[in-house]
């Protein structure tokens, strides 16, 4: 599991393009379970959330998951309103994210 930490202002251009190609790595890795840990994030606009969108596109195609954690409530109010929350789960915290997070096709006991 990869837990990737994002801070600041995310938006089109270099945040969003960084944001994929550190996904990209995570999954060459055959990382496939990543938590966005949100605790930093200011600001996200359209195209961040596309990204977002993007990533778990990209997770899923091979074969993993994504969740969200620690995001602020003017974030957690923008995932809401583009109905992001119905697509990945958000958690208060990095450690809630992780728990019971498990490759897919793995058994927990």
């Amino acid at each position: 599991m990869a837990a990737l930490e994002m801070k600041g202002s995310i938006h089109a251009g270099a945040e969003c393009a960084r944001l994929e190609k550190e996904l990209d790595e995570i999954i060459a890795a055959r990382e496939t379970r990543v938590i966005f840990d949100m605790a930093g994030v200011t600001h996200i606009d359209s195209a961040a959330i596309g990204t977002i969108v993007r990533c778990l596109t990209k997770l899923k195609k091979a074969g993993g998951k994504l969740r969200i954690a620690t995001a602020q409530p003017m974030i957690q109010y923008s995932l809401k309103m583009t109905k992001l929350d119905t697509l990945i789960e958000m958690f208060p915290t990095v450690d809630q994210a992780a728990e019971g997070f498990v490759a897919p096709g793995t058994s927990t006991g």
